[in-house]
């Protein structure tokens, strides 16, 4: 008995997790595949009503709008953190006095709760109280920034604050990555007659494609799970013009108690945890 538990002690010990992951993940995400095709409203109802919670969602234009903001926010938001990330890591891997400094400051956004950061631009990027009453103290009558309130742009704005908040961590990731690099290749690079940026271009950054899967794996896991900061900065407004699919699948589950609506979003969301209470719903020109 003793020397079987020495042989199988992994297993012993792995099991209850394995065991646990099974059930309150795996199994939670088939039961929300089967209440997703009932008739359930707040509680679930187990009557099989097919597809029909699908077509409703797919029929429903705001949803068009939260998948639309989504791809905007997701493509900018991705592409300007790794451009910014990679241009301040490369700052910093040239040995520049106040290097710990800076590092500390272009990381500190990241300590603070998507929350805090949505406040805080609210406030810079209000035209009452931010950059426009700024300006226009300053003599600039005719200036004009008033993307929080304008339809067209307000999405834009959640890009900027998340970008702020998330770009000092993919620095980090790429300055690590830059400092794993041996230096016998960069100088041997040198001595061939290589210009520093064709050596960051050609060399040095496509030796880092560990780095830029792992910043856009997390990235793309931020900006699925965009909900507290749409909340705190537009509350996907004005109107629904910044609505995201995390902020449309909580509106659709508690406010309207539509449990069985939003288990085609719970499906595909359920992985990232982004389960938040708040919102309404409006389908088929009823509210719900």
């Amino acid at each position: 008995m003793f020397s079987w538990l020495q042989k199988n002690l992994p297993k012993v010990v792995l099991t209850p997790s394995f065991a646990v992951i099974l059930w309150f993940i795996y199994g939670f995400i088939l039961w929300t595949i089967y209440v997703s095709l009932t008739k359930s409203k707040m509680l679930p109802r187990y009557d099989f009503w097919g597809f029909k919670q699908y077509i409703r969602l797919w029929s429903n234009m705001r949803w068009y709008t939260a998948v639309e903001n989504l791809l905007i926010f997701t493509i900018l938001f991705v592409l300007i953190c790794i451009l910014i990330g990679i241009l301040l890591s490369i700052l910093l891997d040239q040995k520049i006095r106040a290097e710990g400094f800076l590092r500390t400051v272009y990381l500190y956004p990241m300590a603070l709760s998507f929350i805090v950061t949505g406040t805080a631009w609210k406030w810079v990027l209000n035209p009452t109280l931010g950059i426009q009453k700024l300006f226009r103290d300053w003599g600039f009558s005719e200036f004009t920034f008033d993307w929080l309130v304008n339809r067209d742009m307000s999405i834009y704005t959640i890009v900027i604050a998340a970008v702020w908040q998330s770009s000092g961590f993919v620095m980090a990731l790429f300055l690590a990555g830059l400092r794993s690099i041996d230096d016998e290749i960069i100088k041997a690079a040198k001595i061939d007659g290589a210009s520093l940026s064709s050596i960051y271009v050609t060399i040095i950054l496509p030796m880092m494609r560990p780095v830029f899967m792992s910043s856009i794996v997390i990235l793309l896991h931020i900006s699925i799970k965009s909900y507290d900061l749409v909340i705190a900065l537009t509350a996907g407004g004005p109107g629904t013009s910044s609505d995201m699919p995390a902020v449309f699948m909580t509106q659709m589950a508690f406010h309207r108690s539509e449990e069985a609506g939003c288990q085609p979003l719970i499906y595909r969301w359920k992985r990232w945890n982004v389960l938040h209470p708040e919102g309404k719903l409006f389908i088929d020109g009823s509210y719900f």
